[in-house]
């Protein structure tokens, strides 16, 4: 399995194609290879779930005329000759005639029809009855080539689908209807699982599309690895790949050298935003936590942390010893006229080259603010619709563009919060996590995962926002995931616990 997976536009995949060429690679023989991958894919996926069941289906594929209806029907093609299909079972539907025929959907179309399947061009009327009694229904309809919301006989397919009760769809590529300038409620087929053909489109992990998307499946082994990377500048980034962006910490290591994080968070009815943050950056790691509290707070919340600093803000020693390797700013902090006080103190600790984290109320302080390059702030889609001045449904919808100019604006990392992260670092790097994950829609996480990037950065040297928000973000992920915690409604402390489990396999040192 490829460590790396590689993420595309639709302009760059085209590109990418054409460039195949020049390697010897038509496009005859890319949509039988992708066709034939999806196949293959899908059986090792199905075939977890179907011990004891029947393993000869009918499928109906709906097939446009593009490279998505081709690998439509080289997949069921494919299936039938692997006895997993029935042709006698099967049936395919086309948006209109296929006119051109030396293109590879025109030949496999012959082949199609040698097998004794039945092809039928969709009459708009009745064309969709019945179709709900296939066991899987193969989504060819659009891909790539989409410029704007379905129309003709592909928005009358995918009007067919909605009837209640449908088989499972398999949607080739992405689902129909998605395109880069999808949005909500345009329409768009709602899929079982998504058969993703590298390299993957970006706008698959768009959040408002990806729930339509199912299960993605990636389909690999089409292009070279060389090939992908000189047209992919968005990365899917996994715990695997992003636990080796942080050092290990050697086993001879003291406290100050895991890291001293200063943590300024909390007001009146939001103590356990600044315990959990605090928590958070013990799980990850740091060495020492102070955590900077107003004074009405500080008896609440000392007895609470064992092992941090907890200070009153009107009693702050000199820094001396306690000098910060990182600060964050404001998970449950408010927005008090002295919290802007706090944060211009701060400002001058990241012109010295310390990282600062800004989360929660921390982060409309940063508006309009260009930094020197040791900034990250962690919205979520309002938090972020407000700081940038975009909607919710634009960022949500097509959210690179605006986290670029963010990033490169401000000369900050941002890590976009919801079900899908997104990390964009001033450089221009940009790493997609696939979250998914509903046991993290609790309050109390996001401060969690504040503290988690406050510690990665305290001792990451040089400091590096990118790498730091992608293991930190990939953590809460794994935390989440953990065995103890698999399918249960956790709160934010068990997830941290978790964590700290998980961060000292990754990060402390063992003795050789």
């Amino acid at each position: 399995m490829k460590s790396e997976t590689y993420l595309t536009s639709f302009e760059a995949a085209k590109d990418l194609d054409n460039e195949a060429a020049l390697w010897g690679l038509n496009s005859f023989s890319l949509t039988e290879a992708a066709g034939r991958s999806c196949a293959e894919v899908f059986l090792r996926h199905i075939g977890k779930h179907t011990a004891g069941k029947k393993t000869v289906n009918s499928f109906a594929v709906l097939a446009g005329s593009g490279n998505n209806g081709t690998d439509a029907l080289i997949m069921l093609k494919a299936l039938c000759f692997k006895g997993y299909a029935d042709p006698s079972l099967c049936k395919v539907f086309l948006t209109h005639n296929i006119e051109d025929t030396n293109s590879p959907l025109s030949q496999i179309l012959c082949l199609i029809k040698k097998i004794d399947i039945p092809v039928n061009v969709w009459d708009g009327q009745s064309s969709g009855d019945g179709i709900e009694n296939f066991d899987y229904i193969i989504d060819g309809i659009t891909g790539t080539g989409l410029k704007s919301e379905l129309h003709g006989n592909a928005a009358l397919m995918l009007k067919a689908l909605q009837k209640p009760e449908m088989p499972k769809i398999l949607s080739i590529d992405i689902p129909s209807g998605n395109f880069e300038g999808w949005k909500p409620p345009m329409p768009i087929i709602s899929a079982y699982a998504t058969l993703a053909i590298e390299p993957q489109k970006t706008c698959l992990y768009n959040p408002a599309a990806r729930p339509y998307a199912g299960k993605i499946l990636p389909v690999t082994g089409i292009f070279p690895s060389a090939l992908l990377r000189l047209y992919s500048k968005v990365q899917l980034v996994n715990w695997m790949q992003a636990k080796t962006f942080i050092p290990q910490v050697k086993c001879t290591a003291h406290k100050y050298e895991r890291g001293l994080v200063v943590i300024r968070a909390g007001s009146k009815g939001f103590a356990g935003a600044a315990k959990l943050a605090a928590l958070g950056s013990q799980a990850a790691g740091a060495g020492l936590v102070r955590l900077i509290v107003d004074p009405q707070l500080h008896p609440e919340i000392s007895p609470a942390c064992f092992g941090i600093m907890a200070v009153p803000s009107d009693q702050e020693p000199e820094e001396g010893r306690f000098s910060p390797n990182s600060i964050l700013l404001g998970p449950g902090w408010g927005k008090s006229k002295d919290r802007r006080q706090a944060f211009l103190a701060c400002l001058e600790k990241e012109k010295q080259g310390i990282p600062l984290i800004l989360d929660a109320d921390a982060i409309a302080l940063a508006k309009d603010q260009v930094f020197n390059g040791n900034v990250i702030i962690t919205p979520h889609a309002g938090e972020f619709a407000a700081f940038a001045g975009v909607s919710k449904v634009e960022i949500l919808s097509d959210p690179i563009p605006h986290l670029l100019r963010v990033s490169k604006e401000n000369n900050l990392t941002v890590l976009f919060k919801s079900h899908v992260l997104y990390i964009c670092s001033q450089d221009g790097r940009i790493g997609i996590i696939d979250g998914m994950n509903a046991a993290l829609a609790t309050g109390g996480t996001g401060d969690v995962l504040a503290g988690f990037c406050a510690a990665i950065a305290a001792r990451l040297k040089p400091f590096d926002g990118y790498n730091c928000a992608c293991a930190a973000a990939l953590l809460l992920q794994e935390a989440a995931k953990a065995k103890k915690l698999y399918r249960r409604f956790a709160g934010p402390e068990k997830i941290a616990n978790a964590a700290s489990f998980i961060a000292g396999r990754a990060w402390l040192q063992e003795k050789d």
